[in-house]
């Protein structure tokens, strides 16, 4: 931090030193020895002394203006103005009390909120009754700390669950609340922000889906005696998190049967055609959610594609090699098998799943295919060759491998 603050100084003037300090999430970090991304700063100075020091302004339309520079070795820079606010007012319209404190430029604290002692603590507090008042997706970035290892106030929860948010929610932009999803799906124990949502009851005009799990039985009891949907889910997610810190991972994990909720409560416990299902409702997820299409991807072949695994061993060559070459261009092929053992309670990768796919990416040249040959078999039987060629290439693979 020291570094820091010397870079800094010697990017204003001398005498606007005592009207700059360091805030947000880089003293955060700075307090608990963890480097920080991006830096935010407040400043009492006039438009022209930022313009000057390299800064240029950007209005968004819900949002303050901001100052803003990228700069060579410090990276991105962010500046709040105050202008008829002080200090104290702009740290008491932050979130949390952890993200309210304060660094000038010498180096001296400012925590007029006691945030440096709810950071030693881990406890999440919000800066006001307001807090959630005057931006209701702070409820959601809460739920993302809480997955990270933080522990909300007693009293920060009862400004939550004080009030309906649903009208208030349905004015927020959609994929501001996929980014708080995903970040927390990063955390520690990702589980958590899904929990926080059903107890809290937020969130439902976004993902439906979540409150529905509660009421759909996983599967018959001798195959989940955890019971319902969501609980199972739940279990993949965190086995999955224990092997794996990727958030499309985590994502696919918890949401791979998501299939199992348009089963019909007449056909209740069995789910037979939930990975179809699966397939057509994660791509409807993703879009409502405005989610990268490398998710809705992944999340439509992983539930496609999962139960192929867990039957690893009954599947023939044929259809081993096909599910490896679906999960190679969905982009899952080394998240799938994570999943799929994850969602047993041994928690088994399939062996040979590797060897699968290694094969489905060979080339005609690798699978010993002369191209005299293969240019002699009319065109639409080719792609069925190939295929027996990979399927003997596998059996061979895994005669050697497992005899």
């Amino acid at each position: 931090m020291k570094d820091l603050l010397i870079s800094l100084q010697a990017l204003f003037p001398t005498d606007c030193h005592e009207h700059i300090y360091v805030v947000g999430g880089s003293v955060r970090d700075f307090l608990l020895g963890k480097e920080s991304e991006d830096i935010d700063l407040v400043a009492a100075l006039p438009d022209e002394t930022l313009r000057s020091c390299g800064f240029y302004p950007i209005t968004g339309k819900t949002t303050v203006p901001i100052w803003f520079q990228c700069h060579p070795e410090l990276g991105k820079i962010e500046i709040i103005q105050l202008r008829e606010e002080s200090l104290i007012e702009d740290l008491r319209r932050r979130d949390f009390t952890i993200n309210a404190i304060a660094m000038h430029l010498s180096g001296m604290l400012y925590d007029p909120l006691d945030g440096s002692r709810h950071l030693r603590e881990g406890l999440l507090q919000a800066c006001t009754d307001n807090t959630f008042a005057d931006d209701p997706l702070r409820i959601f970035r809460a739920f993302r700390f809480e997955a990270d290892g933080w522990q909300m106030t007693t009293g920060s929860k009862a400004l939550i669950l004080g009030r309906d948010w649903t009208a208030r929610l349905g004015h927020i932009p959609v994929e501001r609340f996929s980014r708080e999803m995903l970040k927390a799906l990063g955390g520690k124990e990702p589980g958590i922000f899904f929990q926080r949502m059903l107890a809290c009851r937020v969130g439902k005009e976004w993902l439906p889906e979540l409150f529905s799990m509660t009421k759909v039985p996983a599967g018959p009891l001798e195959h989940h005696p955890e019971g319902d949907l969501f609980t199972h889910s739940l279990q993949v997610l965190q086995r999955t998190a224990a092997v794996t810190g990727d958030p499309l991972a985590r994502f696919c994990a918890f949401f791979h049967d998501i299939g199992k909720l348009a089963t019909g409560p007449d056909l209740y416990p069995r789910h037979h055609g939930h990975e179809e299902a699966g397939f057509h409702m994660g791509h409807r997820l993703g879009r409502r959610l405005c989610l990268p299409a490398s998710y809705m991807k992944a999340l439509s072949w992983t539930s496609r594609l999962h139960m192929h695994l867990n039957k690893w061993a009954e599947l023939r060559s044929s259809t081993r090699i096909r599910s490896a070459e679906q999960a190679a261009k969905a982009g899952i092929a080394s998240i799938l098998p994570v999943i799929a053992g994850a969602d047993k309670p041994e928690n088994t990768i399939p062996l040979g799943w590797e060897t699968a796919v290694k094969v489905a990416a060979m080339t005609t040249a690798e699978l010993g295919i002369e191209i005299e040959r293969l240019c002699a078999i009319p065109a639409e039987k080719r792609a069925d060759f190939i295929l027996q060629k990979r399927v003997e290439m596998l059996r061979m693979l895994e005669g050697k491998k497992y005899p």
